[in-house]
């Protein structure tokens, strides 16, 4: 079930997590902090208690919140939350200043990326490179910010599943939300294509010859362009 964005008619369970969920990684419910009692929360939302407790249990099993007898449902200290859980990252989106949360998935992205390209230049099949190339061909195609949004986003993806590891394309995949939400911004930049695309084809330039040294240092310069795109763009945004 989609808990990030619930469409009017769905169910008042869905309702409860996504609210639950934006009040306590927004701070409103700070850590360590009891949730209102269950029947405050049943007569808020106007439903049953076996409701309100399997929405509880959807929040406990996001690492979000935990429950014992006698004591209520307290959330949990914030290093202990499900990150990477795609609705929570969601809602971290949401209820962070763009600024800041830009900052720290930039931080991610250099850990990553760098030695992602690196270790796809050695371990890329052909068809893992013509994915690569496919994407970077139909970001040079798009005529529009909004049409290169995919391509840029499957080019990321490909590089990661080149590397033939599951556990970092699978936090690549979590991470597509937030990557997302960033090269929207970054778009926004004049001449955007002009100044991105030949950051992105170093990287495919370097996995194409098998160059490990050459991907890694082409990625580190194409996530600088990335943090100066930002600092651009959100000076722009934000109101003297």
């Amino acid at each position: 079930m989609d808990y990030q964005t619930p469409k009017p008619r769905k169910s008042m369970h869905a309702r409860i997590v996504q609210e639950l969920g934006m009040h306590i990684v927004s701070g409103r419910f700070k850590p360590e902090e009891k949730l209102p009692p269950e029947a405050t929360l049943c007569e808020e939302y106007k439903v049953s208690r076996p409701v309100l407790r399997e929405a509880t249990r959807v929040l406990t099993a996001k690492g979000l919140v935990y429950s014992r007898p006698r004591v209520g449902t307290v959330v949990r200290p914030r290093n202990e939350w499900h990150l990477l859980d795609p609705d929570v990252l969601f809602w971290l989106v949401q209820s962070t200043p763009q600024t800041q949360f830009f900052n720290t998935l930039v931080g991610v992205r250099r850990i990553l990326e760098p030695e992602i390209a690196a270790l796809a230049a050695t371990t890329a099949t052909d068809a893992d490179i013509a994915a690569i190339e496919d994407a970077y061909q139909r970001m040079e195609a798009a005529q529009t910010r909004e049409q290169m949004l995919q391509p840029d986003l499957d080019f990321h993806r490909a590089i990661a599943e080149a590397t033939h590891n599951d556990l970092l394309a699978y936090m690549c995949n979590m991470l597509s939300l937030p990557l997302r939400e960033s090269i929207t911004v970054t778009n926004l930049r004049p001449n955007t294509q002009q100044l991105s695309l030949p950051r992105h084809k170093a990287i495919l330039t370097a996995i194409k010859n098998r160059d490990a040294l050459g991907a890694r240092h082409a990625s580190l310069v194409q996530l600088d362009d990335t943090r100066v795109a930002l600092d651009t763009v959100m000076n722009e945004l934000t109101p003297l």
